[in-house]
C-alpha cells in the first residue's frame, strides 16, 4: 500500500488531461497495482474501476463503458482479466488498450443516443 501511494498515486493523481493513450496508461498502472495489493476481502474490482473512473474524470474524460453486461460480456471480462494479469508483471499495455476501447464504446454510445434524439452535431456553421 505504501509503495502504491508513494510511487503511483503521488505521481499519477490527480490525473491530468493529456492524450488518450497517456491517460489510459496512467490509469492502467494504478488499476493493476491496486488490484495486485488486493486490499479488500471483496469488491476490489469494483473499487479499482471506480478509481479508474475518477482518474478519467480528473483528466476531463467520460466514464468508460466497460461493457461487462452485454452480449459480449464474457469475452470482455476475459480480455480485462488477462490484461490485469499482465499488469501484475508491470506490462500495462493491454490494460491501457482495454481502457481506450472502453472510452471509445462510451463515445459511440453517446453519439448513438444523440443521433436517436436528433441531437447529432450538424455540418453547418451557424455563427
Amino acid at each position: 500500500m505504501a509503495t502504491l501511494e508513494s510511487v503511483l498515486l503521488t505521481k499519477l493523481t490527480p490525473c491530468r488531461a493529456g492524450s488518450i493513450s497517456v491517460v489510459c496508461l496512467a490509469v492502467a498502472q494504478v488499476h493493476a497495482d491496486f488490484l495486485l495489493i488486493h486490499p479488500f476481502r471483496d469488491g476490489n474490482g469494483r473499487i479499482a474501476r471506480w478509481l479508474a473512473d475518477t482518474m478519467f474524470a480528473q483528466a476531463g474524460l467520460n466514464v468508460p463503458d466497460y461493457d461487462f453486461g452485454g452480449r459480449e460480456s464474457d469475452k470482455r471480462r476475459v480480455e480485462y482479466l488477462r490484461a490485469v494479469l499482465k499488469g501484475y508483471g508491470q506490462d500495462y499495455s493491454d490494460l491501457a488498450v482495454f481502457f481506450e476501447r472502453a472510452l471509445e464504446r462510451d463515445l459511440e454510445a453517446a453519439r448513438s443516443l444523440d443521433k436517436a434524439r436528433g441531437d447529432a452535431p450538424s455540418n453547418t456553421d451557424e455563427s
